[in-house]
């Protein structure tokens, strides 16, 4: 095992993780009522820039630059993507809802581990993944009165977050956590930047304290995030951001008062049961390959 290797520290990094992100998203929501997604966002980013140049200010900048400067854009525009998305989506949804939709991220890491990694997929790992859609499907049930058309943004937002992650660990073995951090968030700034002019509305005194606790939230998640990654494979973390709906049904209820109806629940269960499949199958895969 690697140096910077611990499993045990990486499952609990990733589980933190996972409890900022469903307080961050919480209050991303409630925020997403009165102000516009794009200027939440892009000051959420600004901020987070900012945290990521005073951690990173007493490095050396040979230390900072990038060594893949392309893979760290395609992370910085996918993490951005996804919380952009996502927002679009659990603005209309509940918690439960859309926090069990971005459970599709584990199983579509699979699909993309193929082009983006040059992984073979088997028939068993196939089987999971295919199962994880019908539970999407369940949550979503298209087709009938209770069909969200916001579901959509938030499988949109669970195809970036998979490719960040799947980008994250590529680099985090040639580049330091601090690098990927300040990098991400100087992509995401710059790109909402463009954006939040033509949407801005002026923030109220607590908005400004919500969102400030926004940003110094998901940073911390995001910065966990890389450091788990750097101490463990994502096929042993995978089964642990499940821990998030927790999180998000607890969060949900106490700002909200909305609890998961049955259907959320059962597709919820199916999906996670195929995530955990898949991460177990991942690692049958590392073990005969070892």
């Amino acid at each position: 095992m690697p140096e910077t290797e611990n499993p045990l520290r990486g499952i609990a990094l990733h589980c933190g993780a996972a409890a900022l992100f469903a307080v961050a998203d919480t209050t991303s929501k409630y925020l997403s009522v009165s102000l516009p997604i794009v200027q939440i966002q892009w000051i959420r980013y600004v901020l987070f820039f900012g945290m990521a140049i005073l951690l990173t200010r007493r490095l050396p900048w040979r230390s900072l630059r990038p060594n893949n400067p392309k893979l760290q854009l395609l992370r910085g525009l996918a993490v951005t993507g996804s919380s952009v998305l996502f927002v679009f989506g659990v603005r209309q949804m509940s918690m439960a809802q859309a926090t069990t939709i971005s459970f599709l991220s584990p199983l579509l890491i699979t699909v993309l581990s193929i082009p983006l990694l040059g992984e073979v997929v088997g028939i068993r790992r196939w089987g999971a993944v295919l199962a994880g859609m019908v539970g999407v499907l369940i949550v979503v049930r298209p087709g009938s009165s209770g069909f969200q058309p916001a579901a959509l943004w938030g499988v949109a937002s669970s195809l970036c977050w998979s490719t960040a992650l799947i980008v994250t660990r590529k680099i985090s073995t040639t580049d330091q956590a601090t690098t990927t951090v300040l990098w991400s968030a100087g992509f995401g700034a710059i790109a909402l930047g463009f954006a939040a002019p033509f949407v801005w509305t002026w923030p109220s005194g607590p908005q400004w304290g919500l969102m400030l606790m926004l940003a110094v939230l998901s940073s911390l998640g995001q910065w966990m995030v890389i450091l788990a990654h750097r101490m463990a494979p994502a096929s042993l973390l995978a089964p642990f951001t499940y821990s998030q709906l927790i999180w998000a049904i607890s969060a949900g209820f106490a700002v909200f008062g909305a609890l998961p109806d049955h259907w959320t629940l059962a597709g919820a269960s199916v999906i996670i049961a195929s995530g955990l499949y898949t991460a177990h199958r991942e690692r049958v895969r590392r073990a005969m390959a070892a």
